[in-house]
């Protein structure tokens, strides 16, 4: 090998091949005999793998033994038949052999002189994919990570697009169901709190487009530009799907891009029901895809796909003296002008090798069943005493409850014990969410592997365990011995009406001289708004005297009075400190007297208290649910 230190000759090539394989198969053959999830701690994972970097090499049956016991034995088991938490994925065989591929033959996808037969393949699978959910001839996209990126590229073609660099008068508008990597997004493309609308949802969990015009026309009336709405085409909480068709036209009549998060329920596309549900998709300026979710590759493997092929390589095309000779015709397509990245993985292969051995119609048998499965559960979790359904199967997700004695919080208690029980146990793994405020066990069926059976063992054992007594620590939090000594503290009397707010219902006096000391005074003399609707102002209210409507545009939603709160909702940080916009309009009815709390003075109380944590979540889920 004329010195080569790296170099392997092909027999010894084909002998570690068929070693590294039988491994695997018979790893994957007795995959359902391991737990769904392996849980352990830094010391203990410290402990197995720790080292220095080894100066000469190993044997490969060493290493693929210790890969089983210290490395593959502590993780969850994603292809696991009975994993429905979060949102699954499950692989393929042939999408692994394609992954192989890629990697052995180390392919650089990033432009057309180096990589034309990959990026042919890639083309041909955007191609595919525009045609399944209706986008035009003149559509293009690109393959990347996942819905993370793919949402982060979109968001961004769409700025460059309609404005090119960043301006402080744009505006952003999604639901409050939408997923985290798009508040992410958001961050990273410097987006301002109040240049993000996080509107309310309906009884569907779909965003409501009465409130989509008002905050445009809103946003309007104060000078700003409306940019881009972020519409799901099946949440990552319950599987919703925003109207896409009454969204799509909405943004049509104001020239705003809309952009659609179809990364986990786009493909339904490819099933007579999901094609019913996801109407309007082909209407959206561009679309967020995910293979590694319901077209079964191995991660990573994400997409986006844009109406216009231009906004792309207008968006992200540079071409710096170094890459003068990658391009030689100009319909060659170089795939790092479509997006981040410039070297860049073959993605593409593994779909290719995959959807080619088994057909389109096997990956939408294997949609159907999932979605047949998650209707079953749907059934199963109706029928049962114990259970209770809180959202239909939508999709593949079904979010339910055990039926507890007490109130929320025990509910809470019992139902976050029983997740967690349900993962020691080994026989399956579900995962939590809230909905409304309300903790809900929430389960997402997704893996071609899974079966009836499975779906229904994991429901049973839920249903079935015992409910164990178990009780949250409260923290203790360190104080000052003479907190209530210092001659900066609000008088007794003070202290004593806060006392009689029930938000503040059993704080200690410390807690109450706190808030009391941080909180603004505020005076509003009737027939004055203390806020008004649309505002993208944070802060918390607290009445102490006076009374107050509450109104959206002119319709009066409630009244007001002592110890009655509001502004908890635009005080919340949905993420990456955007949050909902004022949803009403508060005006004083009579001289008011306020308590006001900043947005970051109300995170902070309700980290330290959880009581008043799950009031305030009872009263913002009393709040959206009432509209």
């Amino acid at each position: 090998m004329d010195g080569d230190p790296l170099a392997i000759d092909p027999e010894r090539m084909r002998q570690l091949g068929y070693q590294t394989v039988d491994w695997l198969v018979d790893r994957a053959r007795r995959s359902s005999e391991r737990p769904v999830l392996s849980r352990s701690s830094p010391a203990e994972m410290s402990h197995r793998i720790w080292g220095p970097a080894p100066r000469a090499g190993e044997d490969l049956g060493g290493i693929l033994a210790q890969l089983s016991t210290d490395v593959l034995a502590y993780r969850s088991e994603i292809d696991h038949p009975r994993y429905l938490a979060f949102i699954p994925g499950s692989g393929t065989w042939p999408g692994a052999l394609g992954d192989l591929i890629a990697s052995a033959c180390n392919i650089d996808a990033g432009n057309w002189m180096e990589s034309a037969g990959p990026s042919q393949v890639e083309r041909l699978l955007l191609r595919w994919f525009a045609d399944w959910i209706g986008f035009p001839p003149t559509a293009d996209g690109v393959l990347v990570s996942g819905g993370s990126a793919a949402n982060l590229t979109a968001l961004a073609c769409a700025r460059e697009s309609l404005v090119g660099a960043m301006t402080p008068d744009v505006v952003a508008y999604l639901s409050d169901q939408t997923h985290s990597s798009v508040a992410r997004a958001f961050r990273m493309l410097g987006f301002r709190s109040d240049q993000v609308r996080v509107l309310p949802v309906d009884d569907r969990f779909g965003l409501r487009v009465d409130s989509l015009r008002a905050a445009m026309d809103a946003d309007v009336g104060a000078g700003l530009r409306p940019l881009v709405v972020v519409a799901s085409a099946g949440s990552t909480n319950t599987g919703a799907i925003d109207p896409l068709e009454d969204i799509a036209a909405v943004c049509g009549e104001r020239g705003v891009w809309m952009h659609v998060d179809g990364a986990y329920g786009g493909f339904a596309i490819l099933t007579e029901r999901g094609r019913r549900r996801l109407a309007g998709i082909e209407l959206a300026d561009s679309v967020t895809l995910d293979p590694h979710k319901w077209l079964h590759q191995p991660f990573e493997c994400g997409a986006l796909l844009v109406r216009e092929d231009r906004r792309l390589a207008e968006a992200f095309a540079i071409h710096p003296d170094y890459l003068q000779d990658a391009t030689a015709d100009s319909r060659e397509v170089n795939f790092a002008d479509h997006g981040l990245q410039l070297t860049r993985m073959s993605r593409a292969l593994k779909l290719w090798v995959s959807l080619r051995y088994f057909g389109v119609d096997a990956f939408a048998a294997a949609i159907e069943r999932a979605m047949d499965q998650a209707a079953y559960a749907q059934r199963y979790i109706e029928q049962s005493v114990r259970l209770e359904l809180l959202t239909p199967a939508t999709l593949g997700v079904v979010c339910f409850r055990r039926q507890v004695e007490g109130d929320d919080e025990e509910s809470e208690r019992a139902n976050a014990s029983l997740i967690a029980g349900l993962a020691s146990s080994g026989v399956g793994l579900v995962s939590s969410t809230r909905l409304r405020g309300r903790y809900a066990i929430r389960m997402c069926v997704l893996n071609h592997t899974t079966t009836m059976a499975d779906v229904e063992s994991v429901l049973r054992w839920l249903e079935s365990a015992d409910l164990a007594p178990q009780r949250w620590a409260e923290p203790e939090y360190p104080r000052a011995a003479d907190v209530d000594q210092g001659w900066l503290q609000p008088p007794p009397e003070a202290v004593a009406e806060l006392a009689a707010v029930p938000l503040f219902r059993g704080l200690d006096a410390h807690r109450l001289a706190w808030i009391r000391s941080a909180g603004r005074p505020r005076r509003v003399v009737a027939g004055q708004p203390v806020v008004r609707q649309w505002d993208v102002d944070r802060d918390f209210y607290v009445i102490l005297d006076g009374t107050a409507d509450v109104l959206s545009g002119d319709q009066l939603l409630t009244r007001l009075g002592p110890g009655d709160f509001f502004g908890e909702l635009a005080a919340t940080d949905w993420g990456a400190t955007f949050g909902y916009p004022r949803l009403a309009t508060v005006r004083a009815t009579s001289r008011l007297r306020l308590l006001m709390l900043t947005d970051m003075q109300l995170a902070d109380l309700v980290r330290q208290e959880p009581d008043v944590a799950a009031r305030l979540r009872g009263a913002a889920a009393e709040r959206l649910a009432r509209g």
